[in-house]
Formats: structure tokens, sequence, C-alpha cells
């Protein structure tokens, strides 16, 4: 089953992606807000159908799309032992200050949630790098 939502008319099409960051104070007298604040805050969605229906959008002050969308697969890093596809993992910002790592966007960086729950959909063979020695695989988890 597709997730709905609705995003501004110039942001509606086919392929068009966005990280979901939740209501504005005037969304909460929205009649529409049930169908436009279902997503998960923090996550990546792409859109996969526009639908033609529209509705007004006080916090676009337009029309909004009636939009099906779908979450987008994005890079973590994980335990080595919790790195198995298919699985559910709670994930969240390592407390680690080596900016020099080549995973620290990946695991620790200003992009990540405090904590989310993920499912993980590939695992890289190879160990991801770590300054500090944890032992971590990359993966890609919606």
């Amino acid at each position: 089953m597709a997730e709905i939502t609705l995003i501004a008319s110039a942001e509606a099409h086919e392929g068009y992606e966005f990280v979901y960051q939740g209501g504005a104070p005037v969304c909460r007298t929205c009649p529409y807000r049930h169908a436009c604040l279902t997503l998960d805050v923090g996550r990546r969605y792409a859109v996969t159908k526009v639908r033609s229906v529209t509705h007004p959008c006080a916090l676009q002050e337009s029309e909004a799309h009636v939009v099906e969308v779908a979450p987008v697969p994005r890079p973590l890093v994980v335990d080595s032992r919790s790195a198995v596809v298919g699985s559910s993992v709670e994930v969240g910002r390592y407390p680690c200050r080596r900016v020099d790592c080549p995973s620290w966007w990946i695991c620790a960086g200003p992009g990540l949630p405090a904590k989310q729950r993920f499912r993980i959909e590939r695992v890289d063979p190879e160990p991801a790098e770590c300054r500090i020695g944890r032992t971590l695989k990359r993966v890609d988890a919606v």
C-alpha cells in the first residue's frame, strides 16, 4: 500500500525527493492534516505517483497535489552483528568526533536522526572504516 501525502504543485513530479520535516503550526487547523502529516520525521521520500487531486495549502499558500511516496534507502553504518538484510535496527548518531573518518557523515554526522528505526535492504560485504575502532558495516536502509 502506497503512502500518501500532499506537496506543493511545483514539487509534485515523479522522482522528486525530500526529507519530511513534520508539520508547521499552521498545519494544526488544516482539514487535510490527516492525509498530509503521516510520514516519519527526518526520513527521505521520493514521489512515485502524482494524483490529479489538489487541495489548498495554508503552509505553501498555494495548491498542493496528492502524491504517493516511498521511502528512499539511505546509507548508514551499523554494528556488524546487526547487519542482516531484512532486519530492523534502531540507529542514531554515534558519539564520535573523528570528522576525518570517511564513515563520519553516515555514522555521527548532523544529517542523522537522534534515534530512528530502519529496515536494512542491502549490506556492504566489506567492513566500514572506523577511526575509533568499532566493528561496523555499511548498509542501505529505509
